[in-house]
């Protein structure tokens, strides 16, 4: 990889990790279209290390609280908010956990095409607008039920383009969750399967050679803070923007994607 290729990537990974636009999608265009190579196993480890760091950071303040509740909750045994949601979250990883572990040669051999892609990323598009559009917008607290159908939509996102926090927003609005209701738990639930993710694509890498630490350390730090000023800026600005500018957004991306492959 040259610099060009690692500063690229590293910024459209932490820009689109947690945008729901699918960082999929965004990393086909520059290959695409500059001819570049993959960018290989211990780059893709390091991203998802900068962006685990960004989510972290942005919410240390609430995960301090939920390592609270959730002490308190095996110290004393009485149930707590905080408590219940640490619950809640590892609940709602479990299926994409379990389905990343069964079926990743699966998806690797038959959806990672451009064509998967450019259809996932115009469909969930549009249910993310319908989701924005009816969706009631009126719920606050997350429940178990809740928990559970958004971990299960969660696992879609093993499907190049869907955006992994594009459908859980979407499966949150459309329960009747509120937008920053549904951006906070989409959110908090990418630390676990980020850092899932980021230990499976470490453990396939242990047996590789020596590499390259000062391009990887650079791209992480990239991708952690275009992540982190992504986090901050889209908390702020959902409640009032809504969700309508990224489906336009998805829609022109997939027209792009389709126009690539036609031509």
């Amino acid at each position: 990889m040259d610099w060009l290729q690692v500063w690229v990537l590293a910024l459209l990974q932490g820009l689109t990790e947690f945008l729901p636009i699918s960082s999929s999608a965004h990393l086909i265009l520059p290959s695409q279209l500059l001819g570049w190579p993959d960018q290989g196993l211990a780059f893709d480890v390091a991203v998802h290390l900068g962006s685990l760091a960004a989510v972290v950071f942005y919410f240390r303040l609430r995960l301090l609280a939920l390592a609270r509740g959730w002490r308190q909750q095996l110290v004393t045994g009485e149930r707590n908010a905080d408590g219940d949601q640490v619950w809640m979250l590892a609940l709602a990883t479990l299926p994409a956990a379990l389905l990343g572990w069964l079926g990743s040669d699966v998806i690797a051999a038959h959806l990672r095409s451009d064509a998967v892609i450019a259809t996932t990323t115009i469909i969930f598009g549009l249910l993310l607008g319908a989701a924005d559009r009816f969706g009631a917008r009126q719920l606050v607290a997350i429940s178990w039920r809740a928990a559970l159908l958004i971990g299960l939509a969660q696992a879609l996102a093993l499907i190049p383009g869907t955006s992994r926090s594009g459908i859980t927003i979407t499966a949150a609005l459309l329960l009747g969750y509120r937008r920053e209701t549904a951006a906070e738990f989409s959110f908090l639930l990418g630390i676990p399967i980020i850092a899932l993710s980021g230990l499976y694509l470490a453990a396939g890498l242990w047996q590789q050679g020596a590499t390259d630490w000062l391009l990887l350390f650079t791209a992480a730090a990239i991708s952690a803070l275009a992540a982190l000023a992504c986090i901050a800026l889209f908390m702020r600005w959902i409640e009032r923007l809504g969700l309508w500018p990224f489906v336009v957004y998805r829609l022109l991306l997939g027209a792009v994607l389709v126009w690539l492959m036609a031509s």
